[in-house]
């Protein structure tokens, strides 16, 4: 388990807390985006498809601010855009270690090295640097459209392992990913010593500019994961529930937890989850007692929410079991102790894999002995 002692006590506090003030509905994870504006142009990201005036603007610290102290969460995930563009990304991260809010930079570290050679930041146990890593060199480099950019994050995120700063990954899976590839990049992971890893099933939404590649059958999504995260290596050490792990794997089921994880932006705090833009609203408040929760999540029957099994609504709904229920910690503690998850049938996917073509590149009709990604250009760098 690479989650911190301290973090889990302060995560474990916060929820039974919640639960003995009778609270059903709580955040645990503010996801805070201070800007939209990014040095990429990934094919699966919606973000930068803002116009350039949007692009151009970004968050206040003090909006940022106020917006951590209105929803309350132990955990402020700060993703973007490329948050490490943003102005005063120092000033907020400081200010928020003051708050000892447990804190997520996610970054695809492109400026990484530089940002620390300048000394912007100091080695903190609420800071962590989560580098979007989409698997081994040649696959990220096609997945963010940019040769390079996977040597680029390597040597951040060995400069801040050197240093004595949390660094994760999170890497987000599409449709025919190549599961032998992914577990090689994990080893590669723990080589260079991160703290722990993140996955999950990349889910469509409408800004994105692919919408070929994302999963959309659940029953396939358990099943590719069931051949990855089987027969798993000890020293594999992932950054997240490890219920959520077998929920993803097809060995719980759980509903999701739209209101788990927030969001805060340009236009607000958004209705109602990270992936579904139905609206904004003005105020933590009016988010959490106007929104019509009982319209989303896989009981509802939203077609938009059948698929997904994203990390944002069912992580949350993973930890709460964790921490609300005794029962819950036990399976909990079962799945860090048992965590190889033998299974011959899944050992046997694995191996037929082997070999095979994976991925976009298929999909797309590419050669996959000859893909190059494309060199795009530049996009709003500030």
């Amino acid at each position: 388990m690479a989650v911190p002692i301290a973090q889990m006590w302060t995560v474990a506090s916060y929820v039974l807390g919640q639960r003995l003030r009778g609270n059903k509905r709580y955040p645990l994870v503010l996801m805070l985006e201070p800007l939209f504006r990014c040095n990429l142009a990934c094919a699966g990201c919606g973000k930068i498809q803002y116009p350039a005036h949007v692009l151009k603007q970004e968050l206040s610290v003090e909006q940022c601010l106020k917006a951590v102290d209105e929803c309350g969460a132990p955990m402020v995930s700060i993703p973007g855009g490329e948050p490490l563009l943003h102005t005063q990304i120092d000033k907020l991260v400081a200010e928020l270690v003051k708050r000892r809010k447990y804190i997520y930079l996610c970054t695809n570290a492109r400026l990484l090295k530089q940002k620390l050679e300048q000394g912007m930041f100091t080695p903190s146990k609420y800071l962590t640097f989560s580098v979007h890593m989409d698997g081994q060199e040649e696959h990220h480099d096609f997945a963010v459209c940019r040769e390079g950019t996977f040597q680029e994050a390597l040597a951040g995120i060995k400069l801040a392992v050197q240093r004595g700063f949390r660094v994760t990954t999170n890497t987000t899976l599409f449709e025919g990913f190549d599961p032998n590839s992914v577990r090689a990049f994990f080893d590669e992971m723990m080589d260079i010593g991160v703290e722990g890893m993140m996955v999950s099933p990349g889910y469509a939404y409408p800004k994105a500019a692919d919408q070929k590649s994302f999963m959309r059958e659940r029953r396939n999504t358990n099943e590719a994961f069931e051949t990855l995260l089987s027969n798993r290596k000890k020293r594999w050490r992932f950054n997240q529930s490890p219920l959520f792990l077998e929920f993803l794997m097809g060995k719980r089921d759980y509903e999701c937890t739209p209101w788990g994880n927030p969001t805060f932006n340009l236009f607000g705090w958004q209705k109602p989850c990270y992936l579904i833009q139905d609206g904004y609203v003005e105020s933590f408040r009016e988010l959490m007692e106007d929104t019509k929760w009982e319209n989303f999540g896989r009981a509802s029957g939203n077609p938009a929410c059948q698929q997904c099994m994203v990390h944002c609504g069912y992580e949350p709904s993973a930890v709460h079991h964790t921490f609300y229920h005794f029962r819950g910690m036990l399976e909990t503690i079962k799945a860090i102790i048992f965590n190889t998850y033998a299974n011959p049938a899944a050992a046997t996917r694995l191996k037929d894999a082997e070999g095979k073509p994976h991925g976009p590149l298929i999909q797309l009709g590419i050669n996959i002995d000859t893909a190059k990604p494309k060199r795009e250009p530049e996009v709003a760098v500030a």
